[in-house]
């Protein structure tokens, strides 16, 4: 990322492709990426098809009839075991997908007016938020932790540190990534469905960033105010109550754990503006 001669900051993707965890992937959840895939893509540890296809969890209404499947191991598939490796994958260009934008490859990049820091939580914090300025952003970055998937090195449902959401990717000193940050400015069930259905927490994203006056206050950030999420069409039954709400007790015990995570592995490097936001939420989280 970097900003251009008027001062708009704008990004590139260095990336060439895709390249994602197949189980629960479909045409239910994910349609481009399907379609993205089914051509010139290499595809580890998925299940194999008796016609010469491929296969994972998340994929049995697709599935023709009459078609036998060998698992990951190479073994006949019965039902009783993963079809695919939890973690396996799909790598395909990214010129494939039928929704890139048409210039996805100009050096000039991008226009940027959001970004955003995703994970998995099942319970205790709004299923979107926004930052009260740029330094309590970095701050809400550094601090993100997720439920562990089958891409990390952790075994079952843990809930872990993963600062923006890219923790085995740090390639230098935490605090000084979090220096580089804040210098671009002075029932075992989610709650949520995801997958396609983000596309309306974008939504209210593009209508924040127009100025709409859609959001309220609460110790963590702004969240949408009530009915400005567009759920029409949605089968689902969402608690939306649940879904916004910032419980007090597990707030108090999250930024616990956020100051020991920072005590632990960032130390002396810790940037003082990110001190000041941890200091600034725990006041915040006192005073509900």
């Amino acid at each position: 990322m970097k900003f251009d001669k008027n001062g708009q900051l704008r990004a590139i993707n260095p990336e060439n492709g895709f390249f994602g965890v197949a189980p629960g992937t479909s045409n239910k959840t994910n349609p481009n990426a399907m379609k993205t895939v089914f051509r010139n893509t290499v595809f580890t540890n998925v299940a194999a098809t008796s016609d010469g296809g491929v296969f994972w969890e998340g994929m049995e209404d697709e599935l023709e009839q009459g078609v036998s499947i060998t698992d990951w191991q190479g073994r006949p598939w019965t039902g009783k075991t993963p079809a695919a490796h939890p973690n396996s994958r799909f790598c395909s260009p990214a010129s494939q997908c039928p929704i890139i934008d048409p210039a996805w490859e100009d050096p000039e990049g991008v226009p940027i007016d959001a970004i955003l820091f995703g994970g998995r939580r099942p319970e205790g914090v709004p299923l979107v938020y926004e930052a009260f300025n740029w330094s309590h952003g970095v701050f809400i970055g550094a601090a993100m932790r997720s439920e562990a998937t089958a891409a990390a090195e952790y075994k079952g449902k843990v809930v872990m540190h993963d600062p923006f959401a890219m923790r085995p990717f740090f390639g230098y000193n935490f605090g000084q990534y979090l220096q580089h940050w804040l210098s671009m400015d002075s029932q075992g069930k989610f709650l949520w469905p995801g997958f396609g259905e983000n596309s309306r927490v974008l939504d209210w994203i593009f209508r924040r960033i127009e100025s709409e006056p859609i959001a309220e206050t609460t110790p963590l950030g702004y969240v949408p105010v009530q009915n400005s999420l567009r759920l029409d069409g949605l089968n689902e039954n969402i608690n939306l109550t649940e879904l916004f709400s910032v419980p007090k007790d597990f707030w108090l015990k999250e930024t616990e754990d956020i100051e020991r995570y920072f005590t632990e592995q960032v130390g002396e490097d810790i940037p003082e503006a990110i001190t000041r936001e941890l200091h600034s939420l725990r006041q915040r989280i006192n005073n509900m």
